[in-house]
């Protein structure tokens, strides 16, 4: 195995317009080892990972294989010389097989027209079965859950001859365990000889997997070395330019607020049962629990996007929640985990996302697109989106804005009641610490919050109080002084002497 780099960008620089978005860029990658590229959204990550990988071409400088400049035409060309991109955004055909994605483009045929539909699934198979993953080749992408959608792409990149494999947020939806076996493949390929570069906002992931460190800020490398000398602190503050110590803001005891939502036997079928909790004025609840414990399906349900049967009270008065509609009415706001597909639409610009919700609030008998303006402007200012103009594509924007926008949406409603799944899921450190700042205002400000999050640090430094789930069921409530990872850990787990908690 050579320390000759395989890939490098040579003082790379790249416009787009007249704007550069990246700086005279230099960074090189080792067969064997794994480079991991860190920093804040809107850092420059994807398009340096988009120039390595043949869709975009720099502005300036030069991108080397094997020690010579190298013109890449496109990313099959890419591909073709060994260099594999997965994608943050899945790039999959919904309505094609696990086995036909994963051979999409390099079909193995019987003779010169027949495809050997035998070969393919029997490779297919063994790459999952290679990632501890018991998807079925033969089901149509559409209908695996998102974790799994992750893991075709992961398989579908290793069943290729790889030289070069970049992978961006590769374990944003998976599972610890999922994430584990990740990494097992990942120590594989660098046995082989493989050059891996891998981003995450994860740091603790970074720190894991990596070899060499790049950090990128605004475009430009701010440090670059040995990952080995970069503890998660050193990482952050590289990221930002700031110390981030504290990183989650004061919780205080609501034990004496009155109460504002109450729920009785929440029951979703087949998802969650008997489910009962109450939320007070100016607190921040936590629910945790293990992927599958039925978190998200809970609060689908109270919203009235799943089938759902409970007793609701809404300062203490009865409600009755069917529709969406009927939550809004009630004054129940809900963020979705999964702000690409269901939470933006990435095709229009702020504008129209921002008030979609709110429609009436700016309808008489035509939109009044100055009110829009305005509420825009607000929402600008409150929640920092940054985005190059109003117009622009929301699926143009970093994670940290889209979430930003989304929570502005939102909160266009005014609800008394916020629930909000996955907070910060794919978005950087220094964009988290401003989440988190503005959770905690909504509940300084009097609104009463429920987060859901896979994160645990997340769930122990925001959470006033924390409901535990577990098997679609919940195992106990935890109150500010009794929040440990511990105690969490061991409820979800099961681990406390009790099967659940009445």
């Amino acid at each position: 195995m050579t320390d000759a780099p395989v890939l490098q960008l040579n003082h790379v620089s790249r416009s787009f317009g007249p704007v550069e978005v990246l700086h005279d860029v230099s960074f090189a990658l080792i067969p064997g080892r794994v480079h991991a590229l860190i920093g804040e959204n809107g850092a420059g990550k994807s398009t340096m990972m988009k120039i390595l990988s043949g869709f975009l071409e720099p502005t300036r400088g030069t991108v080397d294989l094997d020690g010579k400049p190298v013109a890449f035409q496109s990313a099959k060309e890419a591909e073709d010389a060994g260099i594999i991109l997965i994608h943050q955004e899945f790039n999959l055909a919904e309505e094609l097989s696990v086995e036909e994605n994963i051979f999409l483009g390099r079909e193995v045929r019987k003779g010169f027209r027949l495809l050997d539909k035998a070969a393919m699934e029997g490779e297919a198979r063994m790459q999952l079965e290679r990632l501890g993953t018991k998807v079925d080749v033969r089901t149509r992408v559409r209908d695996l859950a998102v974790s799994d959608k992750q893991m075709v792409e992961i398989a579908k990149a290793l069943s290729r001859k790889v030289r070069v494999l970049i992978m961006d947020e590769p374990t944003a939806v998976l599972t610890n365990r999922e994430a584990s076996v990740l990494f097992d493949q990942i120590d594989r390929l660098k046995a082989e000889g493989v050059a891996v570069l891998y981003t995450s906002h994860k740091l603790d992931e970074i720190a894991r997997v990596a070899d060499d460190l790049t950090v990128l800020r605004d475009g430009t490398v701010v440090s670059q070395g040995l990952a080995a000398d970069y503890d998660e602190d050193r990482m952050a503050r590289e990221m930002v330019g700031r110390d981030l110590t504290s990183l989650f803001p004061a919780t205080h005891d609501a034990d004496t607020a009155a109460t504002v939502l109450e729920v009785q036997n929440l029951t979703v079928p087949g998802q969650v049962e008997d489910l009962s909790f109450t939320l007070k004025a100016g607190e921040v609840l936590g629910f945790a629990g293990l992927v599958g414990s039925g978190r998200t399906e809970a609060m689908e349900g109270l919203m009235g996007l799943r089938a759902a049967n409970a007793l609701v009270r809404v300062k203490g008065q009865p409600v009755t929640i069917r529709t969406m509609a009927d939550a809004t009415a009630a004054g129940i706001g809900y963020l979705t985990e999964d702000r690409k597909g269901r939470g933006l639409i990435l095709n229009q610009g702020l504008t129209p996302n921002l008030t979609l919700l709110a429609l009436k609030k700016f309808t008489r008998r035509l939109i009044d697109r100055k009110a829009e303006e305005k509420a825009l402007d607000e929402a600008i200012e409150t929640f920092d989106i940054r985005a190059p103009t109003r117009t622009v594509a929301v699926g143009n924007l970093s994670g940290g804005n889209q979430q930003k926008l989304l929570l502005a949406k939102t909160m266009l409603n005014e609800p008394e009641i916020v629930i909000i799944d996955e907070p910060t899921r794919g978005i950087d450190i220094g964009t988290k610490q401003q989440i988190y700042q503005f959770i905690r205002k909504l509940a300084d400000d009097g609104k009463s919050v429920i987060v859901i999050s896979s994160e645990m640090a997340e769930i122990v430094g925001l959470s006033d109080r924390v409901v535990v789930m577990r098997r679609g069921r919940k195992a106990g409530e935890l109150t500010r002084t009794e929040i440990t990872e511990d105690a969490i850990v061991r409820l979800a787990m099961g681990l406390d002497g009790q099967e659940f908690a009445a």
